[in-house]
């Protein structure tokens, strides 16, 4: 690579807590970052779920090059023991680390990527692509449209705004679109007991998905259904059963998820929550409330309310990359040498291995996709996994092979295997800090190899922030 290229910034598209460990790596190896970020501020998407609290303790959601960073600044690191909010992730960590002038020097805030290509080339030109400079076409607040010379391109832009659909197949029900500008449909997420209070008070809201997001969403909304009696909840899920959705109770290893489930299980057991298992939604009606129409094993059966929440997961916007050669998993749109180590259907309860630079590259030279992102549609991403992602990448941009390759990560032991919360990390994301390793233990693994099952069911099992991390979210499987 010529000395005009490798003097070029490296691209680091989005500034969720991956995106701003990316910088910090680059930055600790001499490298510079230049960062987009779509969002008004600095991990947008983080701040958007602020209400919620992870289940990972501090010690697992700051990166250790970024902590250095902020050690000059003067910064205090929270108790390591406590587990943050997503506002307090926000406020202690990440906005403090966005300040840093490195860092902030380089930050395009309200600045969405477009596309990324080759300088003078398309995916179809083969000649010098290797050492010719990336093109990254952004669009800022006030519409301009401006270029960017690059050597290398780190997408941690996460899955935040591409939820997956409520219907089947993969496809939007019949109505869905209608429903949700209708407002019947709310965003992800929403605030329950705080700044949406009014639009579910006394109202009969149906929550759809079986994950962190769900859970959460129908324990705040079980709280204000004590608060205003008026309020009514539903639930529906495609599988026969929630249990995977309650976990190991007591027997959680991570006694805040536990806790999660069992107060779930409860509010289900005492009818609080109306529970309707093997539901899949096929379209929806909409006048002035919501009529939600889904099969089940014994016909079709409609749902009349006036809210729905969805909490079905998310998925990954390939489209600005459609210049770039990807080589991806055809079935969880991850690198295609990382899909088999996180498909869903095979991976349990062991941990997912560490993974860097080898894993996630692509025929496309200093090209990668970390973070919630790097997942795809796989529902098992931790943040802490893409902080090892971005300092292996760093080392391997630097020119450090060896540093690249010795990918090490240790996760603390959730103890019970078939502990799930529904089957996903709706943390993107963006994925909040750790995943759970389950009881196959704990012990680091290096790259390649991969995380074997020591279970037989078909959940995986992890640990992350409720709503999937960064800019996005984990792609969230009703099981």
């Amino acid at each position: 690579m010529s000395t005009e290229i490798t003097e070029l910034p490296v691209a680091v598209i989005g500034a969720g807590p991956v995106g701003l460990a990316a910088a910090a790596e680059l930055l600790e190896r001499g490298l510079t970052p230049i960062i987009f970020e779509a969002g008004a501020t600095p991990a947008a998407a983080v701040a958007a779920w602020g209400h919620i609290r992870l289940f990972s303790p501090w010690q697992y959601d700051v990166d250790a090059a970024a902590r250095r960073l902020l050690a000059s600044t003067g910064w205090q690191e929270p108790n390591p023991d406590t587990l943050p909010t997503g506002a307090e992730l926000h406020e202690q960590y990440l906005s403090p680390l966005a300040a840093v002038p490195a860092i902030a020097e380089a930050l395009h805030t309200s600045t969405r990527v477009l596309a990324v290509s080759r300088e003078g080339l398309d995916r179809t030109r083969s000649g010098g692509r290797d050492s010719t400079p990336f093109l990254i076409r952004v669009e800022d607040a006030e519409g301009s449209i401006t270029d960017y010379r690059v050597r290398a391109v780190i997408d941690a832009s996460g899955t935040w705004n591409t939820p997956n659909p409520l219907g089947s197949a993969g496809l939007p029900a019949i109505g869905e679109t209608e429903a949700f500008a209708a407002g019947l449909i709310t965003a992800p997420l929403p605030d329950v007991v705080g700044r949406d209070r009014a639009r579910f008070t006394g109202k009969h809201v149906l929550v759809v998905g079986a994950g962190h997001s769900a859970a959460n969403t129908l324990l705040a909304l079980g709280e204000l259904a004590e608060q205003e009696p008026g309020t009514r909840i539903s639930w529906a899920i495609r599988s026969a059963s929630a249990a995977g959705v309650y976990g190991g109770g007591d027997l959680d290893g991570l006694p805040a998820r536990g806790a999660l489930g069992s107060r779930l299980r409860t509010l289900v057991a005492d009818g609080r929550i109306e529970l309707h298992t093997s539901f899949t939604i096929t379209g929806f009606k909409t006048s002035d409330a919501l009529a939600v129409i889904g099969s089940t094993p014994y016909g079709e059966k409609q749902l009349e309310v006036d809210l729905l929440v969805p909490a079905t997961g998310f998925r990954p916007d390939l489209e600005m990359l459609r210049e770039i050669r990807m080589d991806l998993d055809p079935v969880v749109e991850a690198p295609r040498a990382l899909g088999p180590l996180i498909d869903p259907e095979f991976h349990s309860c062991g941990t997912v291995a560490p993974h860097g630079a080898n894993l996630l590259s692509h025929p496309e030279k200093d090209f990668y996709i970390v973070g919630m992102k790097s997942y795809g549609r796989a529902p098992t991403f931790l943040m802490a996994t893409g902080y090892e992602q971005v300092r292996s990448i760093a080392a391997a941009l630097a020119g450090d092979q060896q540093a690249a390759d010795d990918v090490q990560l240790v996760l603390p032991e959730t103890g019970v295997c078939s502990t799930d919360l529904g089957g996903s990390c709706d943390a993107p994301a963006v994925g909040g800090a750790i995943e759970a390793a389950s009881c196959c233990g704990t012990a680091a693994v290096p790259e390649p190899a991969a995380s074997s099952s020591c279970c037989g069911a078909p959940e995986p099992a992890f640990l992350g922030i409720p709503t999937g991390l960064e800019h996005g979210r984990s792609a969230e499987r009703e099981s």
